[in-house]
């Protein structure tokens, strides 16, 4: 069957992935697969803006790569990689920042939002980042790029920028990204505040064996307006609640919401129904988890592999790159 274009996506190296990371990302990249071409990439570079502390980014790519691999990218159909192991990124990333007002980078929300996150680590690559992440995009022909409705102005933006490079050098070399929307739930962590993340300790690692997401489940809060058992529930505003919608089947969704509100179930008991519906979903990831870090070498492996294949699409684009700004060759 013929694929509908290329997609490409990247993510920070983090390390092992929780919940929020499968669902908004993970899911919908294995997915994708049946109908693109589809590109992959673990954005070391990118990591370096905001880390103060790099000892744990081999590591981390590492535990990433596994996940991903146990939730099902196919090294052969599609390329995985490491960022910083395909050199033309940066080339196209300082040729694309020749033709991006600083106006525009420093008025980005989300720059603004990371310089009150870390005012004392405003490098020049964090006001950069869009761009290479243009750089990032464009490097592979990518006609698609999936994302939520939160990023769109950051594709848009990626493509003003090519839109002002094939412009400023008469040239078609480069193609605007097309946004796929996705439809990402929102996930919450186990406070049922916050958005789940690893730096706040309120995640459920897909990894986790049985006992620990046994241990992260049980100290999910609930209704918070459910004081005592015999207390009516309100799952609409139950984070357990959301999750069974996700791993549970339409009998339990429909019983627990039902139940809850009558307080025939307690939150208890909600919550081991969801363990086990959570462990019996992963379990067959997580096997092959662990029969793939078995061979550690081999994960490594398909990452090179990923970036030679990767190489040879970007030095493609690099040449006529290369060609329209005229560089002496």
């Amino acid at each position: 069957m013929a694929k509908k274009g290329r997609v490409f996506s990247g993510a920070r190296p983090t390390g092992r992935q929780h919940l929020g990371n499968y669902l908004g990302a993970i899911k919908n990249y294995v997915a994708l697969q049946d109908d693109y071409d589809c590109v992959y990439c673990i954005v070391d570079l990118h990591a370096l803006t905001t880390a103060e502390d790099t000892r744990d980014l081999r590591q981390n790519t590492y535990e990433m790569a596994l996940d991903w691999l146990a939730a099902g990218i196919r090294p052969a159909d599609s390329i995985m990689f490491i960022q910083s192991q395909v050199p033309q990124v940066t080339e196209l990333h300082l040729l694309l920042s020749m033709v991006t007002p600083l106006g525009k980078l420093t008025d980005l929300p989300t720059f603004k939002e990371k310089v009150r996150q870390q005012p004392d680590n405003v490098n020049y690559g964090l006001v950069g980042y869009p761009v290479l992440m243009t750089a990032d995009i464009v490097l592979y022909k990518t006609d698609v790029v999936p994302v939520g409705v939160d990023q769109a102005p950051h594709i848009e933006f990626a493509r003003e920028i090519v839109r002002s490079f094939n412009y400023r050098f008469q040239t078609k070399a480069l193609i605007e990204p097309q946004m796929k929307n996705t439809e990402v739930p929102k996930v919450l962590g186990i406070d049922g505040k916050e958005k789940m993340s690893k730096s706040l300790n309120n995640h459920i690692e897909l990894a986790a064996t049985p006992e620990e997401t046994r241990q992260r489940v049980m100290q999910m809060v609930t209704d918070p307006a459910r004081i005592k058992r015999t207390d009516p529930g309100n799952p609409d505003v139950c984070n357990v609640f959301s999750l069974h919608k996700i791993f549970s089947s339409p009998e339990e969704v429909a019983m627990i919401d039902r139940d809850c509100r009558s307080a025939a179930l307690g939150c208890v008991d909600c919550k081991k129904l969801l363990i086990k519906n959570l462990n019996k979903y992963f379990e067959p990831f997580r096997a092959k988890r662990a029969e793939i870090a078995q061979q550690p070498d081999q994960v490594w492996d398909i990452l090179h592999d990923g970036a030679e294949r990767a190489r040879a699409l970007a030095e493609q684009t690099m040449q006529e790159v290369r060609e329209a700004v005229q560089l002496p060759v």
